[in-house]
């Protein structure tokens, strides 16, 4: 993953992880948070580090003697870090482990331990970007085949496009968790690293995913660089990033100034299903691009811009499902309309789970195009099963798969200072927690929860914990628009009334003065998925506030919440 600890002792029972910082005149929060990271790392990610006991130090080599530290252990075995003089390293270990008195380690065991990461997609992209294989950040093995064979599929494909001269697209399919976001960052950085002319490019429409991968590419860049004795530029960096993810919007704009072929040869689309069909493209072009008589859905458009090539291209769309929050999302059916209507030059590669009625003639289904294994969180695989379970209101089933999520706290309460409370017990090191509330949340206003006051993605996300805008200061909540496609360690989420319990599921939104209840059956289903979403961004724990309501204010007496609130005990949440 690119994180590399400078010493690792391992002693008398004891894993001992050691940081050093030349230089250092004090042993500051940053640099404790990194070495503590890096015992993170091994407590869940090095197979034969799970149950050791694992101990964190920082040594800055300009402190004198510190106060001898005494040791705080977490429940799994991993301290909190400590901060030494160099002096006193050796002395502290040996009384340590005289102390501790563990059960000594069988060290070729240990170390032939396979070290196995799920990163977050922001880790991962980071991790790509700088040149590792995508081997070497999936935890599952399955996983990782999954995605060596799909890259190595398209690739294939790619290659004879450029042989031949001909026009391609391929659809890549896969279950919730499989990883297909991070398939297309790991093809668009192979592509960019040994074949630098096709210019491949990550398009997405989520702007919050883009604007947070572009910043993160960009600091980890200028990082790197630095720990190589380079002096970077950030705004060289940024541009780079920038060039390689960009906003799918920004994309067909430029496309609309001109008539040329794009630079992109290698086009990798991100959610491709959330494009826009020809009412929402059609609209938004007239009403806000000045395209009169615009009548094209945004694939057609797309297709239409590659299709400038005069010899080949490619085209790689990313499937996913289950979390569609927009209005006017046309759906893959639309891409292969367009392709059979206007583009039937073109070869289609498809996996064999995605079901079609077209009639396209140069048709090719690979299994290679589906990602059947899940990567996701490694604590909780199952919690995207869990999650559809509570929205599609069958608490029995529910209860079932929460009784697997033994490492995953699922908690709820009607308290959001105590919910805040046990989110900064739970984060730890480099962790991130954060306040997620729906979108149209309003009447979480009375709590300090303002849905309509917008957060900076980028330093939501990646904001130390000292900034106020990070999503660690826990004041300020993302909506489903800000977190899709990201993820949080522990997460907090914030329950409104507008999504509310009666004989099922009660879809409600927040206008002027009052609740207005949903009976649009798409508006319903986006309402829901959003819950989904928001439901499923924590990677290690999840607690639910519920507010209690107040009696004197109509918006949002307590039957609004009380129904919620049983509900979500019953599927098998525990009242914190």
């Amino acid at each position: 993953m690119g994180r590399r600890a400078d010493l690792i002792i391992v002693t008398g029972g004891i894993v001992f992880v050691v940081e050093y910082k030349i230089g250092a005149r004090r042993l500051d929060r940053s640099s404790l948070d990194q070495v503590y990271g890096y015992g993170l790392d091994l407590k869940h990610f090095h197979e034969t580090s799970h149950h050791l006991p694992i101990v964190p130090i920082l040594v800055a080599s300009e402190v004198g003697e510190c106060p001898t530290p005494v040791i705080d252990w977490d429940v799994d075995g991993l301290a909190r870090p400590v901060g030494l003089g160099p002096s006193q390293l050796a002395n502290f270990i040996a009384q340590l482990v005289i102390a501790e008195d563990r059960p000594s380690i069988d060290v070729a065991h240990w170390f032939a331990g396979r070290y196995r990461p799920t990163p977050t997609i922001v880790e991962a992209a980071q991790a790509l970007y700088g040149g590792h294989d995508v081997e070497e950040i999936s935890r599952s093995e399955a996983g990782a085949e999954n995605l060596t064979r799909t890259s190595d599929y398209v690739s294939q494909v790619i290659e004879g496009a450029k042989q031949d001269r001909r026009k391609i697209i391929c659809f890549i399919t896969g279950v919730p968790g499989s990883g297909k976001t991070l398939a297309g960052l790991n093809l668009a950085t192979a592509r960019q690293r040994a074949h630098s002319e096709e210019h491949a490019v990550f398009l997405s429409g989520n702007g919050p995913l883009v604007e947070v991968l572009r910043e993160a590419l960009a600091l980890d860049a200028v990082a790197r660089a630095k720990d190589a004795g380079e002096r970077p530029s950030k705004v060289q960096e940024h541009r780079r990033a920038s060039a390689f993810i960009q906003n799918i919007h920004h994309f067909r704009d430029e496309a609309l100034a001109s008539d040329q072929p794009p630079v992109e040869k290698v086009a990798i689309f991100d959610e491709a299903q959330r494009a826009w069909d020809v009412e929402q493209t059609s609209k938004f072009m007239q009403q806000k691009r000045g395209q009169r008589g615009f009548s094209m859905s945004e694939p057609e458009f797309l297709l239409s811009v590659m299709d400038r090539h005069p010899d080949w291209c490619a085209i790689i769309c990313l499937v996913g499902g289950g979390q569609e929050i927009n209005t006017g999302e046309a759906g893959i059916d639309e891409w292969l309309r367009a392709i059979e209507r206007s583009f039937p030059h073109w070869d289609v590669h498809v996996s064999p789970t995605l079901q079609h009625g077209n009639a396209i003639a140069n048709i090719t289904q690979s299994e290679g195009l589906h990602l059947s294994t899940s990567i996701r969180s490694f604590r909780a695989e199952k919690l995207s099963d869990f999650v559809g379970h509570v929205i599609a209101g069958d608490v029995e089933k529910a209860r079932q798969v929460q009784a697997e999520l033994t490492h995953f706290p699922l908690l709820v309460t009607r308290d959001l200072a105590a919910a805040r409370q046990w989110l900064r017990s739970m984060r730890r090191g480099t962790e991130r927690a954060g306040l997620l509330a729906s979108s149209n949340a309003a009447r979480l206003k009375p709590h300090g929860i303002f849905v309509k006051a917008k957060i900076e993605p980028a330093k939501w996300f990646l904001a130390p914990l000292d900034d106020v805008r990070s999503s660690d200061a826990l004041e300020d909540a993302a909506t489903e628009f800000d977190v899709q496609g990201l993820e949080l360690d522990w997460a907090c989420l914030c329950w409104d009334a507008n999504f509310r319990r009666g004989a099922g599921w009660e879809t409600h939104q927040f206008r002027g003065s009052r609740w207005e209840q949903i009976s649009d059956p798409s508006r319903q289903a986006y309402l829901a998925n959003s819950y989904r979403v928001l439901m499923t961004r924590a990677r290690q724990g999840l607690i639910v506030y519920v507010p209690r309501g107040d009696h004197e204010d109509r918006t949002r007496p307590g039957s609004f919440y009380d129904p919620v609130f049983e509900y979500l005990m019953a599927a098998g949440l525990s009242e914190l």
